[in-house]
């Protein structure tokens, strides 16, 4: 009886950490360097991150700072605060991947993965071509 107790107590517990997996991702977190949060959610299938606070918003002439470093001329306008750069992001076996994350900083886009370390760290691998060659950063939650 106690081992069929232990066996479903098991089984009860790797459901509840399945089914919670996937969403745990969901949340505000701040970059790095705690210059930016930014908020992940989910959009049918897939998870997407946007900039929702900037701990300097505006630029030195006291503007709203805008993605002036974006390649496409048309782009450069839009702000920073309230930029989606996360996108198109799959849960697959712990981990998200298979999306991108865009750089304000450069103007540049990257593949992304990203990884739980805890409930209160992520690691967000940013690289181009294959996953060897990038850099990974480390956000935490916002609380």
């Amino acid at each position: 009886m106690k081992k069929l107790l232990f066996l479903m107590g098991l089984i009860f517990l790797s459901i509840s950490t399945f089914a919670q997996s996937a969403d745990a991702v969901v949340g505000k977190w701040f970059n790095k360097d705690k210059e930016a949060q930014i908020q992940i959610y989910k959009k049918g299938n897939e998870f997407n991150g946007k900039i929702v606070w900037l701990k300097n918003p505006n630029n030195e002439d006291g503007k709203a700072k805008t993605d002036v470093k974006n390649p496409e001329d048309n782009l450069k306008t839009r702000p920073i605060w309230g930029l989606e750069i996360l996108k198109g992001f799959k849960y697959n076996d712990g981990a998200w991947d298979d999306g991108t994350i865009y750089d304000p900083k450069s103007g540049k886009t990257y593949s992304c993965k990203l990884t739980l370390n805890g409930n209160d760290k992520l690691n967000v691998r940013g690289y181009i071509g294959i996953a060897i060659i990038g850099r990974t950063d480390n956000w935490t939650r916002v609380k």
